[in-house]
């Protein structure tokens, strides 16, 4: 059981940095933020939750059964992740490629304090057991001194970003991934390459902030788990559920801003009418499609926006919502096992797709490309993509963030390099400072 309690209130960002740095005194932290972008689907202003009561971890094998038991005896919020590389316990697949993060596959808690914001006040959520702390959590967080807090942080090293995959290898192997399209193996796969650093020191709240700040995306995510960080500006919707009702919002096509006004909304003109950037995200569409129906009931599927411009920060994507209803009595871990990995981050055919993925990339994706978000009490869940993420292994002095991009057979390796670069920038500004 949890005791509520409500505050009237008006999220700042003073009070955001306040609530993260409080936060940072329990291993798990997860901060889920809107940034009061404009969308039809969003339940909450922003998210914490900290410090697991109970939690699971662990590697792919049996890793959705386990994690079905793991849910339905709790009940509870559950806050967590799924990495790409779950693919594994649902297909005959493997994950071969080097990994310098280390991350578990899977990664659920049961949070002790659940913060939830909305337009004008604040739900504390805590279990019994910690209820006693909810007036004086308040007032820590309330009083805590920002200037204090951050001016005691390490003045840290510049970082050097190193490619994973070099320019030339990335040509060759976007040529591969040609042939197969050519041969009738796929129509479409996302690849995708890491940069990276060794021996790096960050600081991970304030690195956050930084890539937020640049980026203002819909589904910000800080997670930290013990030594392992997520700092994300993902701008897409994996999958979110409401009572019995499904709705999934893939990213494909992208054009870059411009800070010309009239030269802006060209681009978003040309991204429209643009056959390549279209036909990626149709295809997408047409797999999430098919996803949704292994859990749909029969005629529910209907896509409500097909290539729909949304500008953010950095740059214009093309993005579709696609709904359903759900069978009743389907099972929420069942939902998500049936329609992951993401197709927007796989291609199609897409067990074809992610087969040569293994093949033709260079490192682990891990965390990337797969999903963080929450299960509430009542059923519900909703949960992003992790793209135009910073992943950080505090222990192993490790920091990564891959970019990627849709090969069809229209693609050009080197307009698709530079759309790698354009999808890195924000990263790359924020670790190189």
């Amino acid at each position: 059981m949890r005791v509520v309690k409500k505050f009237s209130f008006d999220l700042t960002q003073e009070f955001q940095s306040r609530l993260l740095l409080w936060a940072q005194q329990f291993n798990e932290v997860v901060w889920l933020d809107s940034n009061n972008y404009q969308q039809e689907y969003s339940s909450y202003k922003a998210i914490l939750a900290v410090d697991a009561l109970t939690s699971i971890k662990t590697d792919t094998h049996n890793a959705f059964r386990t994690f079905e038991e793991y849910q339905s005896v709790t009940k509870d919020w559950l806050f967590g992740y799924l990495t790409y590389d779950l693919k594994n316990d649902i297909e005959d697949l493997n994950s071969q490629n080097f990994d310098g993060l280390g991350f578990p596959d899977l990664y659920f808690f049961q949070p002790k304090k659940v913060f939830l914001f909305s337009e004008n006040e604040v739900e504390l959520h805590y279990l019994n057991m910690v209820d006693d702390e909810l007036e004086s959590d308040w007032s820590a967080i309330m009083k805590m001194n920002i200037t204090e807090a951050t001016s005691a942080n390490t003045e840290f090293d510049t970082i050097k970003i190193k490619l994973r995959t070099s320019k030339d290898s990335y040509f060759e192997k976007v040529n591969q991934m040609l042939r197969h399209i050519e041969r009738g193996d796929i129509y479409e796969a996302n690849f995708c390459q890491e940069f990276f650093s060794e021996n790096a020191l960050i600081d991970p709240v304030k690195s956050y902030f930084h890539l937020n700040d640049i980026s203002k995306p819909p589904f910000a995510t800080f997670l930290k788990l013990k030594d392992h960080y997520l700092l994300s500006a993902s701008p897409e919707r994996y999958l979110k559920r409401t009572g019995n009702t499904l709705i999934s919002q893939p990213i494909k096509g992208t054009a870059k801003r411009l800070p010309d006004p009239a030269d802006d909304k060209e681009m978003v003109l040309k991204l429209l009418a643009d056959p390549k950037e279209r036909s990626e995200n149709i295809m997408i569409t047409d797999l999430v499609r098919n996803d949704l129906s292994r859990v749909a009931k029969k005629g529910s599927v209907t896509v409500d926006e097909l290539c729909s411009v949304y500008t953010f920060k950095q740059v214009h994507q093309l993005i579709s919502t696609i709904s359903c209803d759900v069978v009743t009595n389907t099972g929420n871990v069942e939902i998500i096992k049936k329609t992951f990995p993401m197709g927007s981050m796989t291609g199609a055919p897409k067990i074809s797709a992610m087969k040569i993925i293994e093949k033709l990339e260079d490192a682990k994706r891990g965390l990337y490309s797969g999903t963080v978000g929450y299960f509430a009490p009542n059923g519900d869940f909703d949960f992003n993509v992790i793209i135009r993420s910073i992943l950080y292994n505090a222990e192993n002095k490790y920091v990564s963030f891959s970019v990627g991009g849709a090969i069809t057979a229209k693609s050009v390796p080197e307009n698709e390099y530079e759309e790698c670069l354009l999808k890195a920038k924000a990263m790359r500004e924020v670790l190189e400072r």
